[in-house]
């Protein structure tokens, strides 16, 4: 067991201070981490602690903030060892999974310390005589990033990262399923030398979450929010930040198509559709939810797929399979209420089923008609579905209807085809001949529909995290008509 504390202003708080939680191993069901449970006093006090860290870290140069993040991105590799404990006793990760996650996680703030010199403005031609006018970007405050326990070193990093680049202090709200994961970061980047207060760290109960977050939210020195989860929550949190006028980055749920027309590479098709379905047991954002296949080559494509799938083996995470095991109970119950509702309804199992534990095997149905909650409702977790299609008109239809637009794939060997196809796919992120699931830190990631809106990485960050300022230089002795 380990105990994960809060941070602020550069010190951890005392665990037996005040009220505590606990997660548990989903697997062992011991006490994975005992962490605090913050109060709205102790949300006040990291957003004041950030706000009074602000002014020196804003004002700091690219080169400082450059260094502090190569740094903490070398030190985030060097405890890599950590993060894979952490995530395998917090959630269940495979030691693969969670080395993938510090892998990204390191890019990020590598690429976010690149940006720090990419932050730019213009000239824009005046109208009044002698007078220079300037569009300048300047760090907008305090930025609180709420992150999900699913990539928790990825989507952590991403929270703070490029907030951090352009001058901005930060609180990072940690997982109440990964605490001690989430901490872990903000120790890298304090040990990298961004200083006190610049990056802080609330954990709380489940129960005292919609709370915290409103008193954050609601503090004037919040000025920008960012949220990576579930559609729901993240509805919630919008209209929170709406009322405060305040600006705010959503990425959200997703139902992602991977479509495979009729003149695909067949094999290749399969193995991003394995990738894509089954990667962490498909608790993944971008996670292929539904595998749409031409008729004509159905079949093969099933037969294939399914064969792959039963192939691949959940265990215990710590066994060193490819597949380790859901976060926890809920997503069991959930998953087979999934399975149920579909079989009664007509569906098969091709592969896979229900469980009685976190273990979830590989699961494949076909038949799933529109009355089926699994046509709808995102899985997130190994329950897949391949549908049939006739025509690429059709395809397209089953391929947009969805209240989500995250990420797709298009299979063709004709790439003009799989491009002008892709075109109209209604996502933020769509690739032709690979698999749905994939991220690069210099990427504009982000959705639409009620995948969210917004994008984290790369230059599209810049935007989301500064404020557009003019600025002109005049002739003092200027003319005016009174």
């Amino acid at each position: 067991m380990s105990d994960a504390r809060l941070f602020i202003g550069g010190k951890y708080i005392d665990l037996d201070a005040g009220k505590t939680s606990t997660r548990l191993d989903p697997v062992t069901g011991e006490v994975a981490t005992r962490f605090a449970a913050a109060t709205t006093a102790d949300a006040k006090s990291a957003v004041n602690a950030a706000a009074e860290a602000f002014e020196a870290w804003s004002s700091s140069t690219p080169a400082h903030r450059r260094a502090v993040l190569s740094k903490a991105a070398d030190l985030l590799s060097e405890r890599a060892g950590d993060f894979i404990a952490a995530m395998q006793t917090e959630i269940g990760s495979t030691a693969g999974w969670a080395g993938f996650n510090v892998m990204l996680a390191s890019q990020i703030l590598r690429e976010a310390a690149a940006m720090t010199t990419q932050v730019k403005g213009e000239i824009i031609p005046s109208n009044k005589p002698g007078s220079l006018a300037m569009a300048v970007r300047k760090p907008a405050g305090v930025c609180l990033g709420m992150a999900p326990w699913n990539a928790p070193v990825i989507l952590g990093v991403r929270a703070l990262a490029m907030p951090l680049a352009v001058g901005n202090t930060v609180v990072l709200k940690s997982s109440e399923n990964c605490p001690m994961t989430h901490l872990l970061i903000a120790e890298c980047l304090h040990e990298a030398g961004c200083g006190d207060g610049v990056v802080n760290v609330i954990s709380n109960a489940p129960e005292d979450a919609a709370e915290l977050v409103r008193t954050m939210i609601a503090h004037p020195s919040v000025r920008r929010i960012n949220f990576t989860g579930s559609t729901s929550v993240g509805r919630e949190i919008a209209k929170v930040a709406a009322e405060y006028l305040k600006p705010v980055l959503l990425e959200l749920g997703g139902k992602a198509p991977l479509v495979v027309l009729e003149d695909a590479d067949i094999d290749g098709a399969v193995n991003a559709a394995v990738f894509g379905c089954f990667m962490n047991q498909g608790q993944i954002c971008m996670s292929t939810e539904r595998v749409l296949v031409a008729s004509a080559i159905a079949d093969e494509f099933t037969e294939k797929f399914a064969a792959r799938a039963s192939a691949l083996v959940a265990a215990d995470p710590r066994e060193n399979g490819p597949l380790g095991s859901l976060v926890g109970m809920a997503s069991t119950s959930r998953l087979n209420a999934l399975v149920k509702d579909a079989v009664a309804k007509g569906a098969t199992v091709l592969t896979g089923g229900e469980s009685d534990s976190v273990i979830y095997q590989p699961t494949i149905l076909t038949g799933v008609t529109e009355e089926m909650r699994l046509f709808r409702e995102e899985s997130f977790g190994p329950v897949k579905a391949v549908y049939r299609f006739d025509t690429e008109e059709e395809a397209l239809r089953m391929a947009n209807d969805t209240e989500y637009g995250l990420s797709a794939a298009v299979f063709s060997q004709d790439v003009r085809r799989a491009q002008a196809f892709a075109d109209r796919i209604e996502s933020g992120i769509c690739h032709i001949n690979g698999p749905t699931v994939h991220d690069e830190a210099q990427m504009p990631f982000g959705g639409v529909k009620n995948s969210g809106y917004g994008r984290f990485g790369g230059t599209a960050a810049i935007y989301e995290f500064t404020d557009l300022r003019w600025v002109t230089i005049e002739d003092p002795n200027q003319h005016y008509p009174i």
